[in-house]
Order: structure tokens, then sequence, then C-alpha cells
């Protein structure tokens, strides 16, 4: 008679945090990665061999001589040293390394608890399609390397917008289903609240989306100050000439008010789930309540911080780790609604 499957697991509970973990560190380099302008100094992909870095002058000669190609070493770069080139080169030989230590650290684990019938049946297509994922965030990686090495300076900011929403997506997978492996399947009604958790995640996310395009368009240097934009509401040249639609995503102050005013609407919306959770009295919510509201005020305070300062590097970083931190509460808080 062959042996049910097992219902939790927490060796899998673990072993997918730390694939959260990993996502996480993972953003905050690919962040660095972008603020230090890295990102074009690795002109190829190759999955297999790119993991070897350049082992002799030879090999590293030859690395810059691809770079010197591109035009963002000819209009921005040009003289720009071997030290000066091994160090953007780092950044980004490290962003995509810790990609391919995400993938093995996934597989391995995944085909043994497979083989050996540790995975509850509801969390094998769910896994399946979080390797599925990672696979695709590879090839979309490059995607939005390769439309930055010809006639642009940087990358396309819609490519790296869908490249760190994809890493967002396989986080909150992750702890989603980490959760699930570690408590199984539920037998309570969903909470009415629920939804509301569910909207908030959804706004976080879309937050996030927002500050991928100010990033890719370097639009939160143009106007620092707060909480106006250099004494306007609506900051001067705020279609650039283009139509309403366009301007969304392509317009540096359009950009950088819509990321403002989305995140007054997060603060608002943390603030009435904080209040809505806290009021129900069940502990683990008013934990929840406790974390969202900290965690909201923390990153606001460091979105204006970064903003003023004209987004250094360790600030910029800073107010990643808040929106990782903060998405990650919000994916955990919408679990936890329903099913307590």
């Amino acid at each position: 008679m062959p042996l049910a499957r097992p219902q939790t697991s927490q060796a899998i509970f673990i072993w997918l945090l730390v694939i959260a973990a990993m996502v996480s560190a993972m953003i905050l380099v690919g962040g660095a990665t972008r603020l230090t302008d890295s990102g074009l100094s690795i002109t190829e992909w190759r999955p297999v061999t790119g993991a070897i870095p350049p082992l002799s002058e030879a090999g590293w000669d030859r690395e810059l001589e691809l770079y010197r190609s591109t035009h963002e070493y000819q209009v921005q770069n040009r003289g720009m040293s071997m030290s000066e080139f091994q160090f953007i080169y780092w950044w980004e030989w490290g962003h995509r390394f810790l990609g391919r230590m995400i993938g093995l650290v996934f597989a391995v684990p995944f085909a043994i608890f497979w083989l050996r019938g540790m995975i509850p049946e509801r969390l094998k297509l769910p896994l399946i399609a979080l390797f599925v994922l990672g696979g695709l965030q590879g090839a979309i990686g490059w995607w939005m390397v390769s439309s930055g090495l010809v006639d642009r300076l940087d990358v396309s900011q819609y490519r790296l917008a869908t490249h760190l929403g994809m890493a967002f997506v396989i986080l909150g997978l992750s702890v989603w289903l980490a959760l699930e492996a570690r408590y199984g399947v539920s037998s309570r009604m969903v909470d009415r609240k629920a939804p509301f958790g569910v909207v908030f995640w959804a706004l976080v996310f879309i937050q996030i989306i927002l500050g991928a395009f100010v990033a890719g368009l370097d639009a939160g240097r143009i106007y620092t100050s707060w909480p106006l934009m250099e004494g306007r509401l609506i900051p001067d040249g705020y279609l650039g000439g283009m139509g309403w639609f366009q301007a969304i995503f392509e317009s540096r102050p359009a950009v950088q008010l819509h990321h403002r005013w989305l995140g007054y609407i997060v603060a608002i919306s943390a603030g009435v789930l904080a209040f809505r959770l806290w009021r129900d009295g069940h502990p683990d919510l008013q934990r929840a309540a406790v974390w969202i509201a900290a965690i909201t005020i923390i990153q606001i305070v460091l979105g204006i911080t970064t903003l003023v300062h004209a987004a250094p590097l360790s600030l910029s970083l800073m107010h990643q780790a808040g929106a990782i931190a903060l998405f990650t509460t919000a994916g955990v808080t919408a679990w936890k609604l329903r099913r307590v």
C-alpha cells in the first residue's frame, strides 16, 4: 500500500525561505548593479561558461574590448581604465553568479525532495511553476541587458521594470509556498478582511514597478525637494511633449510624480489595514498590524531621505531593502488573512 504524501514539511519550509532570502539579496545586488552603471559591462550571455570570470590578462583585455563596442562606453566611459572596468564588471558578474547559485540551490533540493516523495501533492505544480519562472527570469535579464548594448546609455526602463517585477513575483511565490509547506491546508473560513490584504499587497507591488521606472529613467534625481517638486504640485514638463499614456512610462517628471503619489496611497492603505487588523483582536493579526505600520513609516522616511539627497547608492539600497521588507510583510499578512 503506497505511503500517504505529507501535508506539511519543515524541510521544504526552510528551503523556500533560503530561496526567498537569496532572491532578496539578488534584488539588492541588482539594484547596486543598476546604480553603479555596471549592468552593461558584460556584453555576452553565456549561461554556463559565463560563470567563470576572466582568469588572465588576455581574458580581461577581451572583455574590455567587447565593452568598448557599446554605446555606453563610447559616450559615457571612453578612456575607462582597466581597474575602473573591473569594478563595474564584478558587480554585473556577481549579479549573474548569484542568479546561477539560486538556480542550483533550488534545483538540487527540489529533485531530492521529489524523488523521496517529500513534496505535498498540492505544492508540486506551484513549485514547478516557480522553477520555470526562475529560468524565465534569466532570459528576461539578458533581454533587458541587450536593450542597452546598442544606441542607448542604459537599458530599457520597460525591460528593467519587467525584470524587477518578475524578481518580486518569484520572491512572493517563494514566501507563500514556504508558509503553505509549513502550515498545510487550513480548515477555517477565509477572513472577510482577506481581500484588503491582497489589495494592499498589489499596491505595494505596483509601487515597486513605478520605482523601477524611476530608476530606469534616473528620474529620482531631477526634483529633490519635498513635499512639492521645486515649489510645484505638478512639475513643469510633466508631459514632456508626449501623450498622457506615453508620459506615464517615459516622462521623467511624470514618473517621479506618480511614484510619490502612489506612495501616499500605499501609506494611507497601510494605516487603514493596520487599524482593521489591530481592531480584530487576534494576536497574529495585531502583530501583523504593528509590522505593516512600522515598516511603512520607515520606508516613507527612507524614500524622502533618498529623494532629498539625490539618490546616493547607500540610501537607494536601503530604500530598496525597505521595499523588500514591506512587500514580504504584505504577502505574509495576505496569507494569514486567509487562515486566521
